[in-house]
């Protein structure tokens, strides 16, 4: 049966040759080319517990009275939003396990980018003729920050809110557009209206996802067409060989295993381990400003930035021009995208010089000016975003938080160069011990050489 349904579609479309050069596709063989595929998965798990949860939500901020299950929360008022997420984790059959499903999805989705991303950045593969394919990912990765920001926010529970504030406030410190910018978004001062919060829902479940899948097509069709890079082996060392695990039987088996690992796991995570317990949070009031819970972790760099900077308006002749949340909230991320969107262009043109075709990988080790930059950057961002949790440090082991902040500004400064040298100085340490086992076996073969032809004599 599957013979003549083979025969029968071929020859009327004709796609056994490109049927035959897909099947025949080569997947690299290596555990780290699998953090893409993950994060492809969790995607796939974010779109379907989405669309599930979307059936239950309101975007209304419309007033109303609590009478549901939960006892604490009863007679307390909300907006219609907040209510139908407590609807959903308590009342709606298997929506808390959906709502848990989903968010975990979430975090694991932008932690699989990350992984990625700092394996193509540290071994290089983001050089010619990879460099389009590279600003999609990044692009991925920078959507996907927004969209689970939007995401959490949906809820409007105290959390969220106060997220909103934060965003509210970072919006209106841009120079020049910033309250024009603010009033669009929000239609209208904090906390806006019920259009925001329809535009908030339309951006979440619509345009933001559209937008990561055309991105992800985008970003397989371009890898497809020009091939994984390898690392470097004996069997593949040239730039024109390709070597790897056919798409079928080879690769087929195993990433429908890590579909269904994938989607198991991120289950299981939202079936045994709880996040966002909304209903501890309470509903967001404008006259609320603290209930202890933190933002998702990969906003806690951003809030370190924030809490960082100290209190520094650029003012001049009496008009503020650039606020305080600006700094942190805006231009913190701006530099780091902006270096990670530059670097392969900036080490191209005043670094390495290289115009080449690059198919094989680096190892951090054989680059180690990328891997010491790449390194200090990575540890600058790392520490802003330890600081971003400082206040539950000074809550569990009472420890002065004023002075932490201190420490934390002068060393975010001194700790990445350190590392930066470091890292350096043990690249090369590496290289030199690299070469000097090769000098060492090439002595042994000559000296076993030499001991041949003198026997022979």
């Amino acid at each position: 049966m599957i013979r003549k349904a083979v025969r029968f579609l071929d020859q009327r479309t004709g796609d056994a040759p490109l049927l035959r050069k897909a099947l025949r596709y080569l997947f690299p063989d290596h555990w780290s080319f699998l953090l893409g595929e993950v994060a492809l998965y969790a995607f796939i798990t974010l779109v379907a517990t989405g669309t599930y949860l979307a059936l239950f939500y309101s975007d209304s901020t419309k007033d109303v009275t609590y009478h549901g299950p939960y006892a604490p929360l009863r007679g307390q008022h909300m907006t219609e939003a907040y209510h139908s997420v407590l609807d959903i984790s308590t009342s709606v059959r298997a929506g808390l396990l959906i709502r848990q499903t989903h968010h975990w999805a979430a975090d694991v989705f932008v932690a699989a980018i990350l992984l990625h991303l700092l394996r193509v950045f540290f071994t290089g593969a983001y050089r010619k003729p990879r460099e389009l394919t590279y600003l999609l990912g990044l692009g991925m990765l920078m959507i996907s920050l927004l969209e689970g920001y939007l995401g959490y926010s949906l809820a409007d529970d105290l959390l969220s809110g106060m997220g909103l504030a934060i965003g509210y406030a970072v919006a209106l410190s841009i120079p020049i557009v910033g309250a024009n910018l603010a009033e669009l978004i929000w239609n209208g001062p904090f906390p806006g209206t019920d259009a925001f919060f329809s535009r908030m829902y339309i951006a979440h479940v619509f345009l933001f996802p559209a937008l990561i899948a055309a991105l992800l097509a985008a970003h397989l069709g371009l890898v497809a067409l020009k091939h994984h890079t390898q690392f470097r082996s004996e069997p593949r060392q040239t730039q024109r060989k390709i070597v790897g695990v056919p798409m079928f039987p080879g690769q087929t088996p195993r990433s429908l295993g890590l579909l269904l690992v994938t989607a198991g796991v991120l289950f299981l995570l939202g079936g045994l381990v709880q996040i966002n317990p909304i209903w501890l949070w309470g509903p967001y009031h404008t006259y609320l400003s603290t209930n202890g819970a933190q933002p998702d972790w990969y906003l806690g760099w951003l809030i370190g930035a924030l809490r960082l900077v100290p209190s520094f308006d650029l003012t001049i002749g009496g008009y503020t021009l650039v606020p305080n949340p600006f700094w942190g909230g805006a231009l913190f991320p701006l530099i780091v995208f902006g270096f990670l969107a530059l670097w392969p262009l900036a080490e191209r043109r005043w670094i390495t010089h290289d115009y080449g075709y690059h198919n094989l990988l680096d190892r951090p080790r054989d680059a180690p000016l990328r891997t010491a930059i790449g390194l200090g950057m990575f540890t600058w961002v790392s520490m802003i975003f330890v600081a971003g949790g400082l206040d539950r440090v000074t809550v569990m082991f009472d420890v002065d938080y004023v002075t932490m902040i201190w420490v934390f500004r002068v060393a975010i400064w001194v700790v990445p160069v350190i590392v930066g040298l470091i890292a350096h100085r043990v690249c090369i340490e590496l290289q030199h011990g690299e070469e000097s086992e090769r000098m060492r076996k090439r002595a042994e073969h000559r000296a076993k050489a030499l001991a041949e032809t003198t026997d022979v004599i």
